[in-house]
């Protein structure tokens, strides 16, 4: 049982050392687009449709501009617009 355990063991590392970095940015790109997709989502059925829209601009330009406060300076003052007590919202 011991020497099954450890071979499997084995066979996981090797598959790990022969990982194509063309498969890596795939992978990577496919999760991070999956992930932008739900954000947007959620930010349009967390905010208000014109808060929504703009916070969309915001993420996709601190993509491509690679600069995340713009991003986080629309959220913030998203946020700090919000009635008090809204702020938290209990996940489904």
């Amino acid at each position: 049982m011991k020497q099954k355990t450890k071979s499997i063991l084995e066979e996981l590392t090797e598959i790990s050392l022969y990982y194509d970095s063309h498969q890596v940015i795939e992978n990577h790109a496919i999760n991070t687009v999956a992930a932008t997709s739900n954000l947007i989502s959620l930010i349009y059925e967390t905010y208000s449709l014109e808060t929504a829209k703009d916070l969309e601009k915001r993420l996709i330009n601190s993509i491509r501009t690679q600069d995340d406060k713009k991003f986080l300076r629309g959220i913030r003052r998203a946020n700090e617009a919000l009635p008090s007590g809204s702020q938290a919202t209990k996940w489904k």
